[in-house]
């Protein structure tokens, strides 16, 4: 199994020659991050360096959804690989370990069944009609479903009803908080649950709080939000792992090249609070999309329509 990307460092710096092209890989990954552009001799080094690392675990790492050190443990990944990152089509592979060697966060289905039968039996009951309310209620019953949905809604409300503007930074962190800390059990349950009317389709449009999380007054160019999104260790990351595990093929009876849907819906929930967050479009469909549009894209459009496409028609998704 692939070793975590924060232990494979610390090995890495311990060694004298791995530590010398580490750092090497480390102002490479710098320029990048300042756009300054590398003349040819600067670009042959660093991949260069690269390619030095051979075998070693670092070259090799990955890092987990849920781990503490996330960020770090992503920055580490991109140094190493920084040739990767020079545009949408060429984040050739997902940081992230594959989701079947992760651990898996099980739930105590016994104590929720309990509480479900129990006093909430009533209010759950007339719910039938709109499983995103009883999805609601029945993430109410784990405290910290509850607590963690409370934390990013009162954030992104923020401002709502006024002229203040929601931070739209802080609500992003508390929607990445509650999709990777709270079991999948509960939040594929609220973002994906079946609508047949309208109410519940605007209650599912707004599980995100598309006024603060998704909506700007204007559209702002694809382009640009993909620019915002590589600037960003854990957008960029997450933008690998929906490419690579959301990619479509029309050759294929499911749609997907690699045939997991699983991975695909994990891989979507987990662009949900950053630069490039999807939602649904409206209250009667499942059509989802970027808020963000190609006009104006110049001899990019091409380019532009392909990030767009990757949500509107993808297949796979």
């Amino acid at each position: 199994p692939s070793s975590d990307c924060v232990v494979a460092e610390q090995l890495c710096l311990s060694d004298s020659t791995c530590n010398a092209t580490y750092r090497t890989l480390e102002n490479c990954a710098l320029a990048k991050t300042r756009l300054l552009s590398l003349d040819h001799d600067s670009r042959v080094r660093c991949l260069n360096a690269e390619l030095d690392l051979g075998n070693s675990s670092l070259l090799h790492c990955k890092c987990h959804r849920r781990m503490k050190r996330q960020e770090h443990c992503l920055r580490i990944f991109w140094t190493v690989h920084s040739s990767m990152t020079d545009g949408y089509f060429n984040l050739e592979t997902s940081p992230y370990e594959n989701p079947a060697n992760e651990e898996h966060w099980k739930t105590d289905y016994n104590k929720l069944a309990a509480l479900v039968s129990g006093k909430n039996c009533s209010q759950l009951a007339g719910d039938a009609t709109n499983p995103c309310l009883r999805a609601t209620h029945i993430c109410n019953l784990s405290k910290k479903c509850f607590r963690l949905r409370t934390d990013y809604a009162s954030i992104c409300t923020k401002g709502a009803g006024s002229e203040d503007v929601c931070d739209r930074r802080k609500c992003h962190r508390g929607l990445r908080n509650f999709f990777e800390k709270v079991p999948e059990d509960f939040t594929k349950r609220i973002l994906f649950c079946p609508c047949q009317d309208e109410f519940c389709g605007e209650r599912r449009r707004k599980t995100i709080v598309p006024d603060c999380s998704f909506q700007y007054n204007t559209k702002p160019n694809c382009l640009w939000l993909l620019d915002s999104c590589l600037e960003d260790h854990i957008c960029k990351s997450r933008l690998a792992d929906f490419q690579q595990n959301c990619q479509p093929a029309d050759m294929s009876p499911d749609g997907c090249s690699l045939h997991n849907h699983a991975a695909c819906l994990q891989a979507y929930m987990g662009m949900i609070g950053t630069p490039m967050t999807p939602n649904y479009v409206s209250n009667s469909s499942v059509e989802v999309s970027l808020w963000c549009t190609c006009e104006n894209s110049g001899n990019q459009k091409e380019k532009c329509d392909q990030i767009l496409g990757m949500f509107e028609t993808n297949k796979c998704l």
